[in-house]
């Protein structure tokens, strides 16, 4: 039997996090995705350069490819340095494959990668979400919520 997964991922180093994708979409489950990556994408993911700002998941013959992310060109590399947008497979289980699979092509669900980090052991790891696009009428109620919330901290913070 299989072991159940955390609820949270033990991040220890955020090398690059898409903090717009909360606000774009609805998150409706995560994922923990391993990142099949080169030599010097390594190096350069530890130098702390990366970008997911614009990149997408997509699901292409049984298997989950990171498209449009950016991680610059290690400066220390030769010849041999890697191509920056070049799509990366992600590692999952056959299961959740599927499962992903499924939801984005009946329910029209997005996967958006929220982070990427090391873990613990030192791999790196994507979070990816499985989402749904928000309209414009959720996005302003999404500011409402979150300008209230500051203000009724600041009120209680006042009041005592």
């Amino acid at each position: 039997m299989a072991r159940p997964k955390p609820e949270t991922f033990d991040k220890q180093r955020v090398v690059a996090d898409n903090r717009r994708a909360r606000f774009d979409y609805h998150v409706e489950d995560t994922y923990e995705a391993g990142l099949a990556l080169q030599g010097t994408e390594v190096k350069a993911l530890r130098a702390g350069e990366a970008s997911i700002r614009e990149s997408y998941a997509e699901v292409r013959d049984g298997q989950v490819w990171l498209v449009n992310s950016n991680i610059p060109e290690y400066s220390h590399g030769n010849r041999l340095n890697h191509e920056p947008r070049r799509p990366r497979k992600l590692l999952l289980h056959e299961r959740e494959i599927e499962r992903l699979f499924g939801a984005v092509e009946r329910k029209g669900m997005t996967l958006v990668p929220l982070s990427v980090y090391f873990n613990k052991t030192g791999r790196a790891k994507v979070e990816l979400a499985l989402a749904k696009g928000k309209q414009d009428h959720d996005k302003r109620q999404s500011v409402k919520d979150r300008d209230w919330k500051r203000d009724k901290a600041r009120l209680m913070r006042e009041k005592g």
